[in-house]
C-alpha cells in the first residue's frame, strides 16, 4: 500500500532534511536566481525545496500541493520565512493566475501524474513568456541503478525486485517528457543529470533509523513492516562503512523555457 499523502501522520515526512547544495549549484547554473521575482512549486510536499529557493535569494515563493496535511507540515516547515506562501490545489488546476511566474519547480511529482500533457499545460498556463520550468525526477534508468554505499536506494529494488517493476510502471522515460514538452509549446529543453545529496548520517545507525520510519522515501510505504524490517537489515549488512555516510540519489532534470 502506498503512502497517503492526506494522513496527516504523514505531514511531516517532507520536513525533516534540508537541500543539498549540489542542488542550489545545480539550478543556478540553469536558472539566472537573481531574476526570478515570482517562484511557484507545485508538489511542495513540506516545503523544503521552496524554503531552498527563498535561501537562493528568489523574492517571492508560492508552494502548491493537493494534500492539506502536507501544506500544514510546510507552514510549520517555513514559518520563519515570510516570502514564502502556500495554496491547496494540483498540478492539473493550480487555482493561480495566468502568466504570473518567472520560475515554476515541479520536484520528485511527475511520477505521481497520469496525463503529463496536462500537466504541462496548466504549467504554460501559469508562467509568463520567457520564464522557467524546472522538472525532476527519476527515469527507469535512475531508479534501478546498483546499490552501494552512497546509493542506498539500489538495495529497494535488489531485495524487492517488485518495487522496481512498479518503479519501472510509474517512471517516464527521458524522451517522452521532452516530447510533451515540446508538444504543449515550450522551448529551448534541456536535459542535466544529477548525483543529489540527499542527507548525510554521522553513523549507519542513523541511516537505519531513517529507513525505518520511511521518512520521505513514498516506496518504503509499499513494504509491509515485516518486510520493511528485512530490508533495513539488507541495508545494514551490505553497507561497508560504518560512520560518514553519503547518501545520494541519481536524478533527471527537464529544463524549458515557455
Amino acid at each position: 500500500m502506498g503512502i497517503d499523502f492526506h494522513n496527516k501522520n504523514n505531514q511531516k515526512s517532507y520536513t525533516k532534511r534540508t537541500a543539498d547544495i549540489s542542488w542550489m549549484e545545480t539550478i543556478k547554473k540553469i536558472v539566472p536566481i537573481a531574476e526570478i521575482g515570482e517562484a511557484l512549486d507545485i508538489g511542495c510536499g513540506g516545503g523544503i525545496y521552496s524554503k531552498a529557493l527563498a535561501d537562493m535569494g528568489v523574492a517571492h515563493v508560492t508552494g502548491v500541493d493537493f494534500s492539506e496535511p502536507m501544506l500544514n507540515g510546510a507552514k510549520e516547515n517555513c514559518k520563519n520565512y515570510h516570502q514564502i506562501t502556500f495554496q491547496l490545489g494540483n498540478a492539473y488546476e493550480t487555482g493561480l493566475d495566468d502568466n504570473l511566474y518567472d520560475l515554476l519547480l515541479e520536484r520528485a511529482l511527475i511520477h505521481h501524474i497520469e496525463d503529463l500533457y496536462f500537466c504541462f499545460v496548466e504549467a504554460y498556463r501559469v508562467l509568463k513568456d520567457n520564464a522557467y520550468y524546472i522538472i525532476q525526477d527519476r527515469t527507469p534508468e535512475d531508479c534501478l541503478l546498483e546499490g552501494s554505499d552512497h546509493h542506498i536506494r539500489g538495495y529497494f529494488f535488489e531485495l524487492f525486485p517488485r518495487l522496481a517493476e512498479k518503479e519501472m510502471n510509474r517512471r517516464y522515460k527521458s524522451q517522452f517528457v521532452t516530447d510533451m514538452l515540446q508538444k504543449v509549446g515550450f522551448q529551448n529543453i534541456e536535459e542535466i543529470k544529477l548525483w543529489e545529496t540527499r542527507k548525510m548520517y554521522d553513523t549507519k545507525e542513523q541511516l537505519l533509523i531513517d529507513l525505518t520510519e520511511r521518512t520521505g522515501r513514498s516506496i518504503l510505504h509499499e513494504l509491509s513492516d515485516a518486510e520493511l524490517n528485512r530490508l533495513v537489515k539488507y541495508i545494514d549488512s551490505s553497507l561497508s562503512i560504518e560512520e560518514g555516510i553519503v547518501e545520494k540519489d541519481r536524478w533527471t532534470i527537464w529544463k524549458a523555457v515557455k
